[in-house]
């Protein structure tokens, strides 16, 4: 029985991993869809969810604390339950980044759009499939598909490099384009952290695998 009840909270405890990559996700998704509609309503959902995100890390961290405490796990068992705490603290960082946008659409909803959006939202999009990505790695226990995973990062730092010197010609060009740019770039950004989070994610599976703990992709930007 003691035996069931341990197995019985590891699992547990990764499934609420995933549960917590899923609200994720979506904060990432509503924030995008807030950004091109520019709407206020959307932007504030996506603020109130990220309390849920919060929530959902303390009570993962709490149970991986419990079962270290009670349970004493050796080797692979310990590495997974340390993979899950470093996994919720990065995926609560994304929902804050998720956050940082929606507090970006609440701050220019009065103002259109600098351009249509174009790059910012594929950039959001390979973000949400790497992230998606590395939780099937982390659920299939795949360090293999988790380093390939994370080279998908260059591709992400390569539109943002993109869009920093689109809208810094929009900038010099014309002043009065300043503060749209600008809160565009702060949008940008907050989506190359988010893969950049992902990429520690894949480190962390990787880690929980084979004990091998190293960063495995440095970016070329």
């Amino acid at each position: 029985m003691v035996r069931y009840e341990y197995t019985q909270d590891l699992e547990n405890l990764r499934g609420a991993v995933v549960a917590m990559s899923s609200m994720v996700d979506k904060a990432i998704t509503r924030s995008i869809e807030a950004l091109i509609r520019q709407d206020v309503r959307i932007a504030e959902e996506v603020m109130v969810a990220d309390r849920a995100v919060n929530d959902q890390r303390w009570s993962i961290e709490e149970d991986a604390l419990r079962i270290i405490a009670t349970q004493a796990p050796m080797a692979g068992d310990l590495r997974s339950i340390a993979a899950a705490i470093h996994i919720v603290t990065d995926l609560e960082r994304m929902g804050d980044h998720a956050a940082g946008i929606a507090k970006i659409v609440l701050a220019t909803a009065n103002e259109p759009l600098l351009k249509p959006l174009v790059d910012i939202p594929r950039m959001a999009e390979i973000s949400r499939g790497m992230l998606n990505d590395a939780i099937t790695s982390y659920i299939e226990a795949d360090a293999d598909a988790a380093r390939r995973i994370a080279i998908k990062d260059d591709e992400v730092d390569a539109l943002y490099e993109q869009i920093y010197r689109e809208l810094l010609t929009y900038m010099m060009a014309d002043p009065s384009t300043i503060n749209r740019a600008t809160h565009l770039l702060w949008v940008a950004h907050n989506l190359e952290r988010v893969a950049d989070r992902v990429t520690n994610i894949c480190e962390r599976v990787v880690f929980s695998e084979t004990g091998e703990l190293t960063e495995i992709n440095v970016s070329t930007y």
